[in-house]
């Protein structure tokens, strides 16, 4: 099969550039041709023989929003270019203005534009209204997307529900949640103290500081009746206004700002509850990485990924905005270590049932659910392929 993955990364960092890395790297062994079509590639991913890399520079454009828009008319011409000779063609969200045969739904604009926790309806500044403008630009190029794919993957059951509440038909979409590597993110005990991190029982939390949407000023609120337990923050605190909340709610003495951090899989490993309230997710890959690393979860009953944990791993919150539950769900977790114990273990076994080879394995057989259904007659020529190595620059 001669199959392009359209994403703007392909990088083992990053959570919708991992999950195409290990796509990649799964079709890749499996003996097919894979073109990479993307800004950055893994220098792995780009050595392998029967990798096509397709480096599409957006160079210094100003915001996000400009950068994707360059990326997705390259995007788009280049597959216009090739199509002939591809069997499949794998787009993510709204990457290219080009019609592909999956799309992946890793986050429903439409669905975050309406909640009362977006951005803009916390920030009223110049950041707050380039979030409005991303978000709303992003729900219309979502949605024609979608409308021109053959199949939408959505990576949890929260937003196969968000699509069909746009309009998208159901039966075009699929459920195909995100992986873990189970290797990587593994229970043990690492040194504390050289990870900067105080000993008694310890909360972890960790996500992007820069926006509401992962609720930390509730868990902040809900450790100030939390006691004999630390509080572990990972993400970068620059501009944020936590580390002021924490010391105008007296719990200071309590909380660890951690920032930047690149050794999650070591923080995990030290922690001993994992805490993620967030407002809106689609599929965070953070769930099942606290879950592989045995640890046990408090979380969002309706927080998309969540619907794979159960009560035995996780303590899951109907309303993750309520301070009081979450307090209640932490105190009850730290007076009993051995339902800890039980708890991380149950959530380390859901982990090991949903590697990064089983997602990848049913994008697979989609692909081949698809090439055998071919979507109209198509040339049987090929253009020539991409000598050996080579990487094709746009």
């Amino acid at each position: 099969m001669h199959l392009a993955l359209v994403t703007h990364k392909f990088a083992r960092g990053d959570g919708q550039g991992r999950v195409n890395h290990e796509i990649a790297q799964a079709a890749l062994a499996a003996g097919h041709v894979v073109w990479l079509v993307a800004a950055e590639i893994a220098p792995e991913l780009a050595a392998h023989p029967r990798a096509r890399p397709v480096i599409l520079s957006v160079g210094r454009w100003p915001t996000a929003l400009v950068r994707n828009q360059v990326f997705a008319l390259k995007a788009g011409r280049w597959l216009r270019a090739h199509r002939a000779s591809l069997d499949v063609v794998h787009g993510n969200g709204f990457v290219a203005w080009s019609a592909v045969d999956v799309s992946s739904a890793h986050f429903v604009h439409a669905a975050w534009l309406r909640s009362r926790f977006h951005t803009f309806r916390v920030r009223k500044d110049p950041y707050g209204l380039y979030q409005f403008i991303y978000t709303a630009c992003g729900r219309w190029l979502e949605a024609w997307s979608y409308r021109h794919a053959r199949r939408v993957v959505a990576v949890s059951s929260q937003v196969r529900d968000e699509l069909v509440a746009t309009g998208l038909e159901p039966a075009n979409i699929r459920v195909i949640v995100n992986g873990v590597d189970a290797l990587e993110f593994q229970p043990g005990s690492p040194d504390r103290a050289a990870l900067g991190l105080p000993q008694g029982p310890l909360l972890l939390f960790a996500g992007d500081l820069r926006t509401p949407r992962k609720n930390l000023d509730t868990l902040l609120h809900a450790m100030t009746g939390v006691e004999g337990a630390t509080l572990a923050v990972a993400g970068d605190a620059t501009g944020s206004p936590y580390l002021r909340m924490a010391r105008d709610l007296g719990i200071e003495h309590k909380c660890v700002f951690l920032g930047y951090r690149r050794d999650i899989p070591a923080l995990m490993r030290a922690a001993d509850v994992f805490v993620f309230p967030s407002r809106y997710e689609a599929c965070s890959l953070v769930l099942l990485e606290a879950a592989a690393s045995g640890l046990p979860l408090v979380v969002g009953r309706h927080t998309g990924g969540a619907e794979l944990l159960t009560p035995d791993a996780a303590m899951l919150l109907e309303d993750p905005e309520d301070a009081q539950a979450l307090r209640q769900a932490l105190n009850q977790l730290l007076r009993d270590p051995r339902r800890l114990a039980a708890m991380g273990a149950e959530a380390r076994r859901i982990a090991m049932r949903n590697s990064w080879r089983v997602m990848a394995d049913r994008y697979l057989e989609l692909y081949e659910e698809l090439q055998a259904q071919p979507a109209g007659a198509r040339p049987a020529s090929r253009v020539p392929e991409t000598p050996h190595r080579e990487r094709v620059t746009s």
